[in-house]
């Protein structure tokens, strides 16, 4: 474990059995992980899917997290809780699923292996971790990509909605 706390970014999504309890109940699930605090969080988002067709809308959400976790670490206790909400791994890419938990940046870590890629491959190109994450980090600079306003203003908003 690392000594130091580290500032991370963490995208919620959930489209299926109550999404709004279970990106509730995963803000608790942060809050309570091992040497770490949940220092805010974001508004939630209905998104419409990016898999298969005929799936619910999502909803999304982006936490600020300060941990002594190490990524590893971090992305273990991540799936651990995931598990614990019923998400089984290793399905169809995309498909619905009971609480996801991403790990989007990691202080200013860039990494790429073949188990963790920091900050997370897709992030930019996606309104519904882009939004969230803008308004609880409006002046969030990206490692290796600039600053996330920027990114905002490229990414339009495809029917994200803002629900509370």
């Amino acid at each position: 474990m690392n000594t130091l706390p580290k500032c991370v970014y963490i995208g919620l999504g959930s489209n299926l059995d109550d999404p709004v309890a279970q990106l509730k109940r995963g803000f608790v699930a942060l809050d309570s992980l091992p040497a770490s605090c949940c220092m805010r969080r974001s508004s939630l988002y209905r998104s419409a899917p990016l898999g298969p067709a005929g799936q619910p809308d999502y909803i999304n959400a982006v936490a600020e997290l300060e941990t002594a976790l190490s990524a590893q670490e971090l992305l273990a206790q991540l799936q651990a809780i995931e598990a614990h909400h019923g998400r089984v791994r290793g399905g169809e890419r995309w498909a619905a699923r009971v609480l996801d938990l991403d790990i989007l940046l990691y202080a200013d870590v860039r990494m790429h292996d073949a188990v963790l890629t920091i900050p997370h491959a897709e992030m930019l190109a996606r309104e519904f971790v882009l939004y969230p994450l803008f308004e609880i980090a409006p002046a969030l600079e990206i490692p290796g990509a600039g600053n996330l306003k920027q990114w905002v203003e490229r990414c339009p908003a495809r029917g994200l909605e803002r629900i509370e």
